[in-house]
């Protein structure tokens, strides 16, 4: 915070708007986020980006229930929005892809490095999309496994006969015997994708051809992310209607 902040710098009555009103505190004014007054805290922050890279790889219009927990757990500073928060969301089925599971999450507490990114886990091979997109090849189960151990000889025998005969013998293919393949996608050298954000807009403002990422997308994406808030602080299950955008009583 800048040591010659006060009133006489800082409009505090244009910022506090229609929040209610505070005597003055440099915190909340360049710390906003913290606060849930001015901002909707590290999910309306941070996860409404995760949403939207979400949506844009699946071509999905969002989750249809969300749950969120976390807590207050280490910056105990006077803000009042969680520093540790994780959501769960179930994404329905629909023509482009199956249903799935969505899990995010956000730490302010650990100094380790975090990972950032996606981590898209599915029957044939794990992708991990970041600065950098890698795959993982993995062979998918042939058979559910079992536990036997407990029964006799002769319940063993039979479970095994009927389990054979229902997933066929049990072969190491070739598949197995290899290790996974890894195959990375880097951006070019000195790429920005910040760059590439701003001349998206610019062209759609010469052109005034809509852009991907439009208002309709934008709030698709920031829909679930304020229902992390609701959940989160209300303690509750939220359903969400990603078509008609609203959310179900």
């Amino acid at each position: 915070m800048p040591p010659d902040a006060s009133t006489n710098t800082c409009d505090w009555d244009k910022f506090q708007g229609r929040a209610p009103k505070t005597g003055w505190d440099p915190h909340r004014f360049f710390r906003w986020r913290c606060y849930q007054d001015y901002g909707t805290g590290v999910a309306g922050d941070l996860f409404v980006h995760l949403f939207s890279g979400l949506h844009f790889i699946t071509g999905s219009q969002g989750p249809t229930r969300v749950f969120s927990t976390g807590g207050l757990r280490f910056w105990k500073d006077g803000r009042d929005v969680p520093d540790v928060l994780f959501g769960l969301y179930d994404y329905p089925e629909t023509a482009n892809h199956p249903a799935f599971n969505l899990i995010l999450r956000v730490n302010f507490v650990s100094g380790a490095e975090e990972s950032s990114g996606f981590r898209f886990t599915g029957s044939e091979g794990i992708m991990n999309v970041g600065k950098n997109v890698t795959l993982s090849k993995v062979s998918a189960p042939k058979e559910p496994g079992f536990s036997i151990g407990t029964f006799t000889q002769a319940e063993q025998q039979d479970f095994m006969k009927a389990y054979r005969a229902k997933y066929g013998e049990a072969r190491a293919g070739a598949g197995s015997l290899r290790l996974n393949d890894e195959q990375a996608f880097d951006p070019p050298p000195r790429y920005s994708d910040h760059l590439d954000h701003h001349i998206n807009f610019a062209q759609a403002v010469r052109s005034r051809k809509p852009v991907i990422e439009d208002a309709v997308f934008g709030f698709r994406a920031a829909g679930p992310a304020l229902l992390s808030n609701i959940s989160y602080f209300e303690n509750r299950l939220v359903e969400w209607d990603p078509v008609a955008m609203r959310m179900k009583a």
